[in-house]
């Protein structure tokens, strides 16, 4: 490997890298296709977070970024133990680099010939598994794809080991990437590859507006960030009246009408024609009864917007 390695010294930031206990438990991200692995580091080698790495995937064996250590009680949601091989030499890395461009090659070929048998498939990425001779093509469908024919053509073209592989539309996204509505990395790409269950009531917890193009990703599907912080936004609504209780406050009944967990206020209309908006430490829910009441003069933080009128 080269120096920068050696020393173990992230050079963009100038600090020192996590180093993964020998015999010990890592996370791997694979490099073409971002998922994650968990790997076990032989007593023999000296890994740091960052190094590039060859491991056994279900793919065949291929290059990995070391993400960092895992504790085995975290080890649980992956179900296999992967091989670390060897840490990444020059040679290998030359020849990812040198693939990246062959791959780019085999891509077009693959998708002029889908074209041409008319096969109702979507191509999204060819690769060239590093050690061992094998190409593999993800695609989308919306059914099942009868493909054999065009393995024919592939192979006749590559002389190679071909494998079409079938994903859905949030891994396209995941192999892929991209920017996402809030500007970083697409969560599944560079967060995790683990894809979590999403539902519209997720949405509706977060006070989101239900609007299906605003709360989807670039895979068509709900945001994975909803799940993310779903349980930050359940656990905060705990301490928040329910939107629609009605309230006595200032000689009259006030209705609640919007909750806002992040400027940390309570929207409310009078039944004498008022709005008016205060923070939620001004609320108190009694033990006994479980009402709520507004609490006069409560000094509470500066946070979010003052008592408004209107």
């Amino acid at each position: 490997m080269s120096d920068q390695q050696d020393t173990a010294v992230d050079s963009a930031a100038g600090e020192p890298r996590v180093e993964i206990p020998q015999g010990g438990l890592f996370l791997a991200k694979v490099l073409h296709c971002s998922e994650t692995e968990l790997c076990s580091n032989p007593d023999s080698l000296s890994l740091y977070e960052g190094d590039m790495v060859m491991i056994t995937t279900k793919y065949g064996k291929d290059m990995a970024t070391v993400l960092g250590p895992v504790s085995e009680s975290n080890a649980g949601a992956w179900k296999d133990v992967q091989t670390v091989e060897r840490i990444a030499t020059e040679t290998d890395l030359s020849r990812y680099r040198e693939n990246l461009r062959r791959e780019a090659q085999a891509f077009d070929s693959c998708r002029r010939r889908i074209q041409a048998r008319r096969l109702d498939m979507k191509l999204v990425a060819a690769h060239y598994i590093l050690d061992e001779p094998k190409l593999l093509f993800f695609f989308t469908a919306d059914g099942r794809v009868d493909f054999r024919e065009l393995v024919k053509d592939l192979v006749g073209e590559f002389r190679i080991r071909i494998e079409l592989r079938q994903i859905g539309v949030r891994d396209e996204s995941r192999v892929l990437g991209g920017i996402g509505v809030c500007g970083r990395t697409l969560c599944c790409h560079g967060l995790t590859d683990k894809l979590c269950p999403v539902s519209i009531k997720m949405a509706k917890v977060q006070n989101l507006s239900l609007n299906s193009m605003k709360i989807s990703g670039p895979c068509g599907r709900l945001l994975c960030c909803l799940y993310y912080e779903h349980d930050f936004y359940v656990g905060e609504k705990q301490r928040f009246p329910d939107e629609g209780i009605r309230i006595p406050y200032d000689e009259t009944v006030f209705r609640i009408t919007e909750v806002n967990i992040i400027s940390r206020q309570v929207r409310l209309a009078g039944e004498d024609g008022r709005y008016i908006s205060l923070p939620v430490c001004r609320f108190e829910r009694d033990p006994q009864t479980r009402r709520w009441k507004i609490l006069d003069g409560a000094e509470c933080p500066a946070v979010g917007n003052p008592e408004l009128s209107g």
